[in-house]
């Protein structure tokens, strides 16, 4: 039996070209490859409410496969550079196009599919990158790119007959009727509204990812997995603290918490609650109780009471004395607020008060 493997992201247009290869006889596994950024099936703003469920009704089987630091590496030195943010989308393709080979060796599949449509992302989905980008990857000829397959040369699968071009599809640009047409022929009812999932290209967390390799070029998962939580304020050269806006992000903090972390909040009101990370002295400490003060529902007193705590080796938060601090104004939160400071003046104080 013919067999491919398939990039997969849970959005629409992967599964497209999954199920258009499907119909078609081929037995498909879809890798969805993981990497801390958002742009894949366990991240639910990327791809639908359930991407296992196109698995089941389509008949296809789904692999994970975690990039893990090959990918903060490309995100850190792309050979090909970074898009408008901090994406690098064409070494990213490349990248998992060479896992996929790796698989398909492993597995003795024939082929690979991705989702691509010409004409449809601006850095890596123009015609004139795919010959580059399946070069570098060393897979040329191999991959089939099913929604735009008529535009582009024909692959070795369709050459020696393992699919039928003419059941493939001729996509171009960036509308998406054609595609939400085709999901309906197909039954396709469960995807999401297209929104790039990937965080590298949104300009407040690419920031985010810029200001932290600045102060610490090999950062944990830990904290790159908080920059897409909460307010982020630098406090020193070695010490930041997230804020949390919301419950949703106070949990996530508390989650994120390591040993020598410094929690703090208000007790007993609205409060958000603060995490301190990194070698912080007492004046960072005063700061960080002072930012807690002014996101709490007693921002408008002179000095507020804020509870801190370390977290041990068990992580158990252990109580420390209590720091009294006045709430932060917008001079501070201008001054320690991680992200580009092109606010002109006055509005700062209207977005952030």
């Amino acid at each position: 039996m013919v067999k491919a493997a398939a990039l997969f992201s849970g959005g629409l247009d992967s599964t497209l070209a999954i199920i258009s290869i499907l119909r078609q006889g081929v037995e498909v596994t879809a890798i969805s490859f993981q990497n801390h950024f958002g742009c894949d099936i366990t991240d639910r703003s990327s791809c639908s409410k359930d991407p296992y469920a196109a698995a089941v009704k389509f008949g296809f089987n789904v692999k994970l496969c975690h990039l893990a630091d090959k990918f903060i590496e490309i995100v850190k030195h792309p050979k090909f550079g970074h898009g408008k943010n901090m994406n690098p989308c064409i070494d990213c393709r490349i990248l998992m196009l060479k896992e996929a080979k790796a698989f398909l060796t492993m597995t003795g599949g024939d082929f690979i599919i991705t989702g691509e449509v010409i004409g449809q992302r601006p850095m890596s989905q123009r015609r004139e990158c795919f010959p580059l980008i399946d070069k570098e990857a060393g897979v040329v000829g191999m991959v089939v790119r099913p929604l735009s397959a008529k535009l582009l040369p024909p692959t070795r699968a369709e050459l020696d007959g393992l699919i039928d071009r003419e059941k493939l599809h001729a996509f171009n640009g960036r509308t998406r009727r054609p595609q939400l047409e085709l999901a309906r022929q197909f039954g396709l009812t469960d995807f999401p509204n297209p929104a790039g999932g990937c965080l590298l290209t949104d300009p407040i967390y690419s920031y985010r990812l810029t200001e932290l390799l600045s102060h610490m070029p090999d950062p944990p998962v830990r904290d790159i997995n908080l920059l897409k939580t909460g307010r982020h304020f630098r406090l020193s050269d070695t010490c930041k603290a997230v804020v949390g806006r919301d419950e949703g992000d106070n949990n996530a903090i508390d989650a994120h918490a390591v040993e020598g972390d410094i929690t703090m909040c208000v007790s007993d009101i609205g409060s958000p609650v603060t995490l301190v990370a990194g070698n912080a002295d007492a004046d960072a400490l005063t700061t960080a109780a002072s930012l807690t003060a002014r996101y709490a529902d007693c921002k408008y007193e002179a000095t507020v009471i804020v509870s801190a705590y370390r977290v041990d080796s068990a992580g158990v938060r252990v109580p420390l004395a209590p720091l009294t601090a006045a709430p932060a104004d917008n001079e501070l939160l201008n001054a320690l607020r991680i992200e580009e400071k092109r606010q002109r003046a006055g509005k700062y104080d209207r977005k952030h008060s």
